[in-house]
């Protein structure tokens, strides 16, 4: 193999790439609408998050009025489609907000984090209508909190090892086991729960559940 060519070679791809990518022209600059965002972020983290950061540490709980305050500006529901009660915001729009708001305090952030990411966006992407039209409303609205059920005392990362079972019965499904270490799990109204409906396809007879607090 002759190095000094593929070196040679390698240079001159690189140089057409760069040349392409400048041509383009990338505009990697903020749009006003998320400059605005991100300054309302940025104030919102400043004057009411951070000077609650070390209580939220000490005491290990959030100030549902910060809950609210996200609410309010939209946070909440930021990338959630306005038609279903969200601020219909891009990712980009979503990972500045989080940005600031994690300056502040992580534990606010991931708050926020495991709400939109975790129990928001399973329903916007694999939910049926029906499971939209009815959860996506007041969890974008920051009426109800959401959480995600995976973690059990005996798998975590191993999710395949999962003892919490689900079963049919008639048009429902029975649930049965135990979930901890679950981030929101103490002020969520709803879960999404992973549980195995076929322990002799491991992973892939895992299924996820919307599951509201309280049911029984």
């Amino acid at each position: 193999m002759d190095v000094t060519s593929a070196s040679t070679r390698w240079r001159k791809a690189m140089a057409t790439t760069t040349t392409t990518e400048t041509a383009a022209g990338f505009d990697l600059s903020l749009t006003a609408e998320q400059e605005l965002v991100q300054r309302t972020a940025r104030d919102f983290a400043r004057e009411k998050v951070l000077p609650r950061a070390a209580e939220i540490d000490e005491q290990k709980k959030i100030p549902r009025e910060l809950i609210d305050e996200m609410a309010r500006l939209g946070f909440m529901g930021i990338d959630v489609p306005e038609q279903y009660g969200g601020s219909g915001l891009d990712s980009l729009t979503y990972v500045l907000v989080v940005e600031e708001i994690n300056r502040a305090c992580a534990s606010t952030g991931v708050v926020l984090c495991t709400h939109v990411s975790l129990a928001i966006e399973p329903i916007l992407r694999w939910g049926s209508d029906a499971q939209k039209e009815k959860w996506l409303p007041p969890l974008a609205r920051g009426e109800s909190i959401g959480c995600f059920a995976l973690s059990e005392p005996a798998s975590g990362s191993d999710a395949a090892a999962m003892r919490t079972s689900a079963r049919r019965d008639g048009d429902a499904w029975l649930l049965n086991g135990t979930k901890n270490f679950i981030t929101n799990g103490a002020i969520a109204d709803v879960a999404i729960v992973f549980a195995q409906t076929d322990a002799s396809l491991k992973h892939k007879g895992i299924a996820a559940f919307v599951v509201e607090k309280g049911t029984k």
